[in-house]
């Protein structure tokens, strides 16, 4: 399995506190056993970027009790919790590319190693997975995605301006005006 976490060793005391992140998350404890039973996410490859968290490792691993084939990065190299992400490629085998603090180089390097394999959907944070989809996997099928920031909507609609002044793919199904516009057509509520 292909990770970079800072120490495996560290494992244990990730998954004491995923455990213990668990007991706050009720709701998505549910929806992990329903997928565990109808494994709605079969066959689905997800590429995230997102807070490497225990809480974030409970929602990788609901993903995964789905069927789903996913990698996490660090959307936010400060607040990696490098005990929960080793604890995701030790105990639950989902590759993982987190360390905290890392350089630049190395957290790019985490982005293109969470789409190394071929994602179907994404989940962001900031859209820096989505904007290194669009400038070095172009060939890449994806199906939809998730942003989780207004920040990153923002550059979202800034590659769609880029993408139709130039006139290169307005019209593509996938290209960054589409996500703009799955984005706008959903109502959130709280």
């Amino acid at each position: 399995m292909d990770y970079d976490v800072k120490d495996l060793r560290l494992a244990d005391q990730g998954q004491m506190r995923i455990e213990w992140a668990e007991e706050s998350m009720p709701v998505l404890r549910l929806v992990r056993k329903r997928f565990a039973k109808e494994r709605p996410l079969r066959g689905v490859r997800i590429a995230a970027c997102l807070h490497v968290t225990t809480e974030t490792a409970n929602l990788m691993q609901t993903l995964q009790a789905g069927g789903a084939e996913a990698r996490l990065c660090a959307s936010n190299p400060l607040s990696t919790q490098d005990d929960a992400a080793a604890s995701l490629v030790a105990h639950d085998h989902i590759p993982t590319f987190a360390i905290k603090g890392e350089d630049k180089k190395t957290y790019y390097k985490h982005i293109l190693a969470a789409l190394g394999h071929n994602p179907t959907i994404t989940m962001d944070d900031g859209c820096d997975l989505v904007s290194t989809l669009h400038s070095e996997r172009k060939t890449a099928r994806i199906i939809g995605g998730t942003e989780e920031t207004t920040t990153g909507v923002i550059r979202l609609r800034s590659m769609a301006r880029s993408q139709a002044t130039a006139g290169a793919g307005a019209a593509s199904p996938r290209g960054p005006k589409a996500w703009v516009r799955m984005w706008s057509s959903r109502k959130w509520t709280r």
